[in-house]
């Protein structure tokens, strides 16, 4: 298919027009744009295939293929055609999630094929800060050391599990390739947390980097301890670490339904600048 439609597979040598087209929306495009930079184009090491749509020999859209299937600065026809593809090459996602504005028609196409979703998430505020964060930072949040992983690892999966509403352990690997990435982010300084009593009170993480932004996933305040403003200072501290040593802007979306999230995101100084959706399997 891909040989006779303006759908291809890309490969290293389209890997700066790609760049361009991520570097268009810094912000909505840093999970993309994070594993690109970090592994090319490359299926093997990048995890996934990035397919692109063109107009003769001009690059117009991208859909990331991956563990996530993931539609980026998609026309129209572009969102048409990758679905088509996606369709005739078999569901391989967890999930389809990005601007709403391409994952709705998506998923109007392939939902007859691959329908049921586990669960429809219509409208995420994509919200960043590049400011100073608007209230004081929790000075008992802070990096997380590799020793601490045995503490820090039940948060994660209680995180995960509330988010998600699957456990991230009950894959067949046991929750080895979460765990390992969980541990990868302690190691690369990109995972923060509140302590008290050898217990975590708050926590979050950088996951995606780039030049421009980073985004910040995985915020969690423990169940007792909510309703005390730890994920406003919380969140405040972790800004003002990434901003200083990560990224210039912090980015994260949210369900819209969370109106205490987003409520403690406008207290730190976040705005609305994008909306996702997210299809989940």
């Amino acid at each position: 298919m891909l040989r006779t439609s303006p759908v291809r597979v890309l490969a290293e040598d389209d890997l700066d027009r790609v760049l361009d087209i991520l570097d268009q929306d810094p912000i909505a495009n840093v999970f993309v744009a994070s594993r690109v930079r970090a592994a090319g184009l490359d299926p093997h090491r990048l995890g996934g295939e990035v397919w692109g749509f063109l107009k003769g020999d001009r690059l117009v859209s991208l859909c990331y293929a991956g563990a996530n299937l993931i539609p980026i600065q998609a026309t129209p026809d572009a969102v048409r055609l990758f679905a088509e593809h996606a369709r005739w090459r078999g569901r391989r996602c967890s999930s389809i999630v990005g601007d709403v504005r391409a994952v709705a028609p998506m998923w109007e196409l392939l939902r007859p094929y691959w329908g049921p979703a586990r669960a429809v998430r219509g409208r995420q505020p994509v919200l960043a800060i590049s400011a100073a964060p608007a209230v004081t930072a929790d000075p008992r949040v802070r990096r997380v050391r590799p020793t601490e992983l045995p503490v820090l690892l039940p948060a994660c999966v209680a995180m995960f599990t509330e988010e998600v509403g699957v456990a991230p352990d009950s894959g067949g690997d046991g929750g080895a390739l979460y765990r390992a990435r969980v541990e990868e982010l302690i190691r690369k300084g990109r995972s923060f947390a509140r302590f008290d009593d050898g217990d975590v009170t708050f926590k979050a993480e950088i996951g995606a980097v780039t030049p421009q932004a980073c985004q910040v996933q995985g915020v969690w305040v423990r169940p007792e301890q909510r309703g005390r403003r730890h994920s406003v200072h919380g969140m405040a501290a972790v800004v003002a670490a990434a901003q200083t040593s990560i990224a210039p802007v912090v980015t994260l979306y949210v369900n819209d339904y969370n109106t205490a999230a987003r409520a403690t995101y406008r207290r730190v100084g976040f705005t609305e600048v994008g909306t996702f959706m997210s299809v989940l399997f």
